[in-house]
C-alpha cells in the first residue's frame, strides 16, 4: 500500500469516529440525568405537614361503678287490718310530696270516729252538768245547807267531768289520725321505684308497699383503691360511658369516709342527672383529678400497623437549599390518651417534628414525597 492509500484511510476512520462522537453526544444531551430520573420516579405521594402541638389535657382516672338511687324511701301502712281498695300508682310514676298512692277502706275507721265524736258529745254534756252543780255548791256552802263533802264532791265531779272530755277529745283526734292514715302517700317528691300493694290485700302496720326514688335523684357509686381514693375531691367532674354509645357528666359528690376491709376499695359517689341513667346500670367512667401538657397529633396522622401505631416524620435536607421533594421517616410511637379526633404522643417524636398530616397509610420507610404545609 503506497501513502497516498494509506493517508486516505485513516483520514477515512477519523471521520467516522468523530461521525459517532457527535451523534451520542446529540442522543446523551436529549435525555435527563440519571439522578433527576430517579427522584422524578421515587415521588410517591404529595403531603401535607404538620408539627406536634402541646396542649393542657386532664388527667383521668378510669373506674368501674354501679348506678343507685340517691336515697330511696320505703312506704309502708301506718294502720293494720284494712284492705285497699285503691292503687292510683305504679312503678316509674312521678310523684309530689302528699299525693296519694293508695287508699284503704275506711268504713270501720269512719265508725269508730263517729262514735268517739258522739263520745266527746256526752262528755261534755256531762261537763256542763258537773260546772253547774258545783257553781252552786259554791253559791251555798257558806250557807250550811250542805256539808263540807258534799260540796268537794260537787267540785270534784266538776274537775273528772273536764278531764273526760278533754280524754275523750283526745281520742277523737286519734280516730281523725287513723283516718287519714288510710290514705298512703308520697313523703317526698321522686318517682316510684317498686309497688307491694296489690289491689284487694288487707294490709298490717308496717307493710312495705311502695318505694319511692327521692326527687328522682340517682348517684353512680364508683370503686376507687386507696390510691386512687387520695386524688379524689368532691367536684371534680366525672363523664360516664352509656351503654348506647353516649356520655353523660356528673360531679364528684363526696368519698366515703372508710375503705372496705374485704376489697381494700372505697366508694366514690357522683351526682348525675336525673333522667340520664337507672338505678342498677353498671357504667365505666372517668373522674378527671388534674391536668398536664400533652404533646398531641391528630389521629389522621397516625397508622396502625402490626398492631402498633407510626408515624411518618419528613426527614431534614442535608444541605442548606429546601427542597419540596423529601424522604420521609417510619417512626413507631407510643401513644396516651385521646381527647376527640387528638392523641397523645408520649414516645416516638421530638417536639418540633415535621409529621405527614394524612394518607400515611399509602407510604413505607424512605418514600420520597412533594411536601406541602398543612395550613
Amino acid at each position: 500500500m503506497n501513502i497516498r492509500q494509506k493517508y486516505t484511510l485513516r483520514t477515512w476512520l477519523v471521520g467516522v469516529t468523530l461521525t459517532g462522537l457527535g451523534i451520542g453526544l446529540l442522543v446523551f444531551a436529549g435525555k435527563p440525568a440519571p439522578a433527576a430520573v430517579a427522584v422524578k420516579s421515587k415521588v410517591v405521594l404529595a403531603v401535607e405537614t404538620l408539627a406536634p402541638t402541646r396542649q393542657d389535657w386532664p388527667v383521668t382516672i378510669k373506674v368501674n361503678g354501679a348506678v343507685a338511687a340517691w336515697q330511696e324511701a320505703k312506704i309502708g301502712a301506718e294502720i293494720g287490718s284494712l284492705r285497699i281498695k285503691q292503687i292510683l300508682v305504679d312503678v316509674g310514676s312521678r310523684v309530689k310530696r302528699g299525693q296519694d298512692l293508695a287508699v284503704l277502706a275506711d268504713e270501720t275507721v269512719v265508725a269508730e270516729l263517729h262514735k268517739q265524736q258522739a263520745s266527746v258529745d256526752k262528755s261534755r254534756a256531762n261537763l256542763a252538768k258537773a260546772q253547774a252543780d258545783a257553781a252552786r255548791a259554791r253559791e251555798i256552802q257558806d250557807s250550811g245547807a250542805l256539808s263540807s263533802q258534799k260540796i268537794d264532791e260537787y267540785l270534784i265531779a266538776e274537775q273528772t267531768a273536764r278531764a273526760d272530755l278533754a280524754l275523750a277529745q283526745a281520742e277523737l283526734e286519734n280516730q281523725r289520725i287513723r283516718l287519714s292514715q288510710t290514705h298512703i302517700v308520697a313523703p317526698d317528691d321522686g318517682v316510684i321505684s317498686a309497688r307491694g300493694a296489690g289491689l284487694g290485700d288487707v294490709v298490717a302496720t308496717g307493710t312495705e308497699l311502695f318505694r319511692l326514688v327521692r326527687q328522682g335523684r340517682v348517684e353512680w357509686r364508683a370503686e376507687v383503691n386507696a390510691q386512687q381514693l387520695a386524688q379524689i375531691r368532691a367536684g371534680q367532674a366525672v363523664e360516664l360511658s352509656l351503654p348506647d354509645g353516649g356520655n353523660v357528666t356528673g360531679t364528684v359528690r363526696m368519698t366515703a369516709p372508710t375503705v372496705d376491709d374485704t376489697t381494700r376499695n372505697a366508694l366514690v359517689y357522683v351526682d348525675i342527672p336525673n333522667a340520664a341513667v337507672k338505678p342498677g346500670m353498671y357504667l365505666q367512667g372517668s373522674i378527671a383529678v388534674g391536668a398536664q401538657a400533652a404533646l398531641v397529633v391528630p389521629q389522621t396522622a397516625l397508622v396502625l400497623r402490626d398492631g402498633r401505631d407510626y408515624v411518618f416524620e419528613i426527614a431534614k435536607p442535608a444541605g442548606s437549599v429546601e427542597q419540596t421533594a423529601k424522604p420521609v421517616i417510619q417512626r413507631s410511637v407510643v401513644t396516651g390518651r385521646r381527647v376527640g379526633d387528638w392523641v397523645e404522643i408520649r414516645e416516638g417524636i421530638a417536639g418540633d417534628a415535621s409529621l405527614v398530616a394524612g394518607g400515611g397509610a399509602f407510604l413505607k420507610d424512605g418514600d420520597i414525597v412533594s411536601v406541602t404545609p398543612k395550613i
